[in-house]
């Protein structure tokens, strides 16, 4: 059978464009791929197309609508998912018209579909006393609780994503003095964060006692299961919410009622806000593109907020007490008024 135009634009969308030509990280492919998938699957299912004989004509901007929509009612994905959907099917558009201008006009009306607005979400994140006993959980008498305490101080201390984590190796390790860490982030961009010595101290011990030092070990993933294959993201899930759980039981009023992987992430922030870092090098630090993203870590910090109030503040209230509150009996001065 002929291939449809669909077929090949698409194909040349995920496996040429965006990995030779825009450059994107290979998670940023899965998650376009998945997109997709999903479309195909919708398109199948309640559009009765089969995929072998899908042509671009017959994705319309209406098929794409009700699609979004399938998302949020049938699936349940929130507004942030349906967002993340629709700018991959934003990315092909715009590769397509620029492929195919016969096809310019449906592609502008596709990218005229407009993101929904997200519910902010608060920031959940621990305290410094919080994050040290997180840290007291992990059983250092076994090799896994020894790994799973440099995973999680590693974590604390880069400001890492999970991903950037697996996607670790001991040869993006620097140890000697200063010590960095070279991480890949978001559109394979590369950011250098410096460590402090003591921050490395798990580490180095991890690294030795899984000979992750030896120059023949410098591609292996810097964490691992029992199989030796990195760890995923439902791994590393796991391993935060075993000892967040061991953490709050001991100490509930230090902990919030649920947090993520991301939560260290966005608790490293925090203390570097709170200890008078620069946003721009937080920003630096964690990543961001836009110091505009690392901003919602100071509209989020109650505790800088109240410091600048009363750094700020100038007492106007008179000293004098209200002549009622030297009277016992309220009532009586009131009814003498």
């Amino acid at each position: 059978m002929k291939p449809t135009d669909f077929s090949k634009y698409i194909s040349d969308f995920i496996s040429r464009y965006l990995p030779h030509e825009k450059g994107v990280s290979n998670n940023t492919i899965i998650a376009y791929r998945d997109t997709f998938v999903l479309l195909l699957e919708y398109l199948q299912k309640e559009k009765h197309l089969k995929v072998e004989k899908l042509t671009l004509d017959k994705v319309t901007k209406e098929v794409i609508l009700d699609y979004l929509d399938w998302l949020q009612n049938t699936r349940n994905c929130s507004n942030s998912t349906r967002n993340a959907r629709l700018a991959a099917i934003h990315s092909f558009y715009r590769f397509l018209q620029r492929e195919s201008l016969g096809h310019l006009h449906q592609c502008q009306r596709i990218l005229a579909i407009r993101f929904k607005k997200s519910s902010y979400k608060s920031i959940t994140y621990l305290s410094t006393e919080g994050m040290k006993l997180l840290l007291q959980q992990p059983d250092c008498t076994t090799l896994k609780g020894r790994r799973d305490l440099a995973l999680l101080s590693l974590m604390y201390d880069t400001g890492a994503r999970v991903q950037e984590i697996i996607d670790l190796t001991p040869s993006m390790l620097r140890l000697d003095t200063p010590p960095v860490i070279k991480i890949i982030g978001k559109g394979n961009r590369a950011r250098v964060v410096p460590m402090l010595d003591a921050q490395t101290d798990h580490l180095e011990d991890y690294i030795k006692e899984n000979r992750l030092d030896n120059a023949s070990a410098n591609m292996y993933p810097l964490f691992f299961n029992s199989r030796k294959e990195k760890l995923t993201r439902a791994g590393i899930h796991y391993i935060v919410q075993k000892y967040f759980k061991k953490a709050r039981e001991e100490n509930k009023v230090l902990f919030p009622e649920k947090i993520s992987c991301h939560s260290l992430r966005h608790s490293k922030a925090m203390h570097l806000l709170q200890a008078g870092v620069n946003l721009v090098y937080i920003r630096d630090i964690l990543g961001h593109v836009s110091v505009q993203t690392t901003e919602i870590y100071a509209r989020a910090d109650s505790k800088q907020k109240r410091k600048a109030l009363e750094k700020a503040y100038v007492n106007i209230n008179p000293n004098e007490t209200a002549v009622w509150t030297k009277n016992e009996n309220l009532i009586m001065w009131l009814k003498k008024f």
